[in-house]
């Protein structure tokens, strides 16, 4: 089978700039995106600079894009890159986004790892040692076992938005791997880890929802669900002293008070108190100006629906915590 590649070259240290260069290989049917990159290297172009070692989409090495998704090129059958591409047209492979060029497909991953060590990434258990190892409940470990599963290959990262605009967040892998031990009995420090990651600028506030974590991770760690689970956990454990915090409950408050958004009420509501206001006015001045700060929100049907659906949960919330209380003191 005959394929067309074009790649993304750069090398920033002789030269900033970035160029396509095209490749054509025969590979058999069966092959993947890295066979071909690595008939490339082998067989017409040994500058081609890339990463792989187990082929078997284990150990992570192989992130980059292909056709502006992130993958790894080991799981990526050359079928299904082709599947929505013209005949002519070529697979168009890049680096993975978000972390530096070193060269080609290779880049750096210096500081994916330096976010994962921030969120201390083991166990640190309290109380006495036991005498043997320490004995979890299979039912405990089945919570954490897809989380478990990611093999820190950085395709998160790489089609992180977030990360597009704040280099400071910790990211999708780090914050899953972090949702991790939050989640294992074994370990005596979720309140340390719950503060520091509601308080620490690029934490578990900083995700915008988007899903692309969710929609490239080739082991199904679903790193937003995590992200959402550290919040509501922060949460409940009283770090509330935070934009974030004060957005998502303002957010609450407002749907469920009038079925709708009130986006003023929830900025103003988000922000700490005077002087951040202040500071924020600006924004707040042009958001105005261009009709995004509307004065008097016009009714929407169905939004008493809404509201009831809130009430409704409310209660059903109230239900579910009243009966956990009782079976924890029956």
């Amino acid at each position: 089978m005959e394929v067309k590649l074009s790649v993304q070259r750069s090398h920033p240290d002789r030269d900033p700039a970035t160029w396509w260069q095209d490749y054509t290989v025969d590979v058999p049917e069966h092959a993947t995106v890295l066979d071909a990159l690595l008939c490339v290297r082998d067989d017409q172009d040994e500058t081609l600079t890339l990463r792989s070692s187990c082929r078997s989409h284990i150990c992570g090495s192989c992130t980059m894009r292909i056709n502006g998704r992130s993958a790894l090129g080991c799981k990526t059958k050359l079928g299904v890159a082709r599947a929505r591409l013209r005949p002519e047209e070529p697979i168009r492979i890049q680096p993975a986004g978000n972390m530096a060029v070193i060269k080609d497909l290779a880049v750096n991953l210096e500081g994916f790892f330096d976010k994962v060590k921030a969120v201390t990434p083991y166990l640190q258990p309290t109380g006495p040692e036991p005498e043997r190892e320490y004995i979890v409940p299979n039912e405990a470990m089945l919570t954490v076992r897809e989380a478990m599963a990611c093999i820190l290959c950085g395709a998160c990262v790489s089609a992180c938005n977030s990360l597009e605009v704040e280099p400071r967040f910790l990211g999708p892998a780090a914050l899953a791997k972090a949702w991790r031990f939050t989640e294992d009995p074994r370990d005596g420090k979720d309140s340390e880890r719950l503060e520091f990651l509601s308080s620490v600028p690029g934490g578990i506030w900083d995700c915008t929802h988007c899903f692309a974590c969710v929609e490239v991770c080739p082991k199904d760690v679903k790193p937003m669900e995590r992200i959402l689970e550290l919040r509501r956990r922060s949460m409940e454990a009283g770090y509330t002293d935070n934009n974030g915090s004060r957005h998502s409950q303002a957010f609450l408050d407002t749907i469920s008070r009038s079925g709708q958004l009130d986006e003023t009420r929830v900025a103003v509501r988000s922000m700490r108190g005077p002087s951040e206001l202040l500071e924020w006015t600006p924004v707040g001045v042009k958001s105005f100006l261009r009709g995004k700060v509307p004065l008097r929100h016009k009714p929407i049907p169905g939004a008493l629906r809404i509201k009831a659906i809130f009430a409704a949960a409310e209660a059903h919330g109230r239900r579910d915590r009243a009966a956990a209380d009782h079976g924890a003191h029956g």
